[in-house]
């Protein structure tokens, strides 16, 4: 096997899937040949990534870490993927493939029986590499979950690789919470922390020496660094929904793109290219807030529970504004789960989603998605119909759509098309997750809604120069030589 490395937060949103994905790219940048790895992950981001046979779903931040390294995505890099649904607890996917759902309770009982899987996929993983890096999930110091973990130190344990704690100066307390966790540990546990460093700092760092000093003493553990507030962060895909908030405050003034964002929204990083536009002014509006008057374009997200989010969107009083935004001509766009909402019904009749078998949608498009146990799960490369270029994307979903608006499709996949659009030409969805990332058609779609700027942006190339941002900074701020060598063979 190759070397080793984990790292672990003192919570969750902490920065460790952005780190693991800068120190990959410094790796790459030295000539290391490294791979990511993340045991278990929670997110209804996801990504399609190759696997044995076909093609399977992995955490949206493995994809980015892969993308860091320079190399393909595979199923191995993430082999429990849970997915948060509305009653039925999460879809539990395992080396790419969905084994099932589970509520709390049971995945409690589950995760020791998922060990095996882990490591054939961790030895798998490391088949052609130098260097493994390594993300946890959530915390070490969540003691109740310690029993048959497979995260953190569980995992850990068993490769006997060291782990690095990270702490987020930000949110405050990160003195507390650093020397807390070495506190609550377990002697065991506590002995595999190599060191820490600490993220998102803002100001002068010099004004936290006696903070540094302070942890060591307590701690007997090295700092590897403080890294600063990295602008080049926010032109990351973030993988979990507390994100959104923050790319709210990051919103420019300009064309203004309104997303309902539900409890159970997924891969919302479908947005990011919008985001990503010089004169895009992209908002996500969150449960409690008042539909806003001055929208230019709405475009609903993709969700992993569509009925509980159709339910929320009713609940929060957002039907009406976006009715009449469309009657008015206004541009509507639904992606995967919210191009179902646009229809006139949804029907679950296997109870995938729990116990409502059916729920009226929006009525924009004159279509009706039944519910299918069956996944599809592929990445594509098909063609918009309407601005007749070439796309590039992924496909996620469990419905099948059909009805009279099917009759102008969006994409053409060579053997079959996809997607629907109104009579009035305004309202449009289709299943292509990824769909705004195809340069040219985001341009395109953006001019045909109004949008008065023009921009040759690359959206991948503004993701990749991002990633040789933030490992420069952290080559700049932190020890990447000592963490480097920390690495040990697992």
């Amino acid at each position: 096997m190759p070397r080793a490395l984990m790292f672990q937060g003192t919570g969750s949103d902490v920065g460790k899937t952005v780190l693991v994905a800068g120190l990959c790219r410094a790796a790459k940048r030295r000539g290391i040949k490294v791979v990511p790895f993340k045991p278990q992950n929670m997110s209804n981001n996801a990504a399609v990534a190759r696997a044995n046979v076909g093609e399977g779903e992995i955490g949206r931040g493995q994809w980015l870490q892969a993308l860091a390294c320079g190399v393909e995505p595979t199923v191995h890099m993430n082999p429990v993927l849970l997915k948060p649904q509305d009653q039925i607890g999460s879809q539990v996917v395992v080396q790419g493939k969905v084994w099932g759902n589970a509520k709390a309770r049971e995945y409690l009982a589950l995760k020791p029986k998922l060990l095996e899987s882990v490591m054939e996929s961790f030895s798998r993983v490391g088949e052609d590499a130098d260097l493994i890096l390594i993300e946890g999930a959530g915390s070490p110091a969540e003691i109740n979950l310690r029993d048959g973990d497979i995260a953190n130190m569980g995992f850990a344990s068993v490769v006997n690789v060291p782990v690095v704690l990270i702490g987020d100066i930000d949110r405050g307390g990160v003195i507390a919470s650093i020397v807390g966790t070495h506190t609550i540990l377990p002697d065991a546990d506590r002995e595999m922390i190599a060191g820490y460093l600490i993220n998102k700092f803002r100001g002068d760092i010099s004004l936290f020496d006696e903070g540094l000093k302070s942890i060591t003493e307590f701690t007997n553990w090295p700092s590897f660094g403080i890294l600063p507030w990295v602008d080049a962060i926010g032109r990351l895909p973030a993988e979990d929904s507390v994100a959104l908030d923050k790319l709210n405050r990051q919103a420019q003034e300009g064309f203004k793109i309104v997303v309902p964002a539900m409890g159970k929204i997924a891969n919302f990083d479908d947005l990011d290219p919008l985001r990503a536009e010089e004169g895009v002014a992209l908002r996500f509006i969150r449960k409690g807030d008042a539909f806003p008057q001055d929208v230019d374009m709405i475009v609903l997200p993709g969700s992993k529970s569509t009925i509980a989010d159709m339910q929320e969107l009713r609940a929060n009083g957002w039907e009406a504004p976006i009715k009449e935004f469309a009657s008015n001509g206004g541009p509507v766009v639904g992606i995967c789960g919210g191009y179902q909402i646009l229809g006139e019904k949804i029907t679950d009749p296997f109870g995938l989603e729990g116990d409502v078998r059916k729920i009226d949608g929006l009525g924009l498009l004159k279509i009706e998605t039944e519910l299918q146990p069956e996944k599809t799960v592929q990445n594509s490369a098909p063609h918009s119909l309407e601005h007749d270029l070439p796309l590039n994307g992924y496909e996620i979903h469990m419905g099948e759509t059909t009805g009279e608006d099917c009759k102008r499709p969006m994409i053409d996949f060579g053997t079959h098309v996809d997607g629907a659009i109104s009579t009035s030409g305004n309202v449009r969805g289709c299943y292509l997750h990824g769909l705004f990332g195809s340069d040219a058609y985001r341009q395109a779609m953006l001019q045909s809604a109004g949008f008065t700027g023009s921009s040759d942006t690359s959206y991948m190339a503004t993701v990749e120069q991002a990633l040789d941002e933030l490992a420069q900074e952290m080559e700049r701020w932190l020890d990447i030589d000592g963490l480097l060598q920390m690495a040990k063979d697992a």
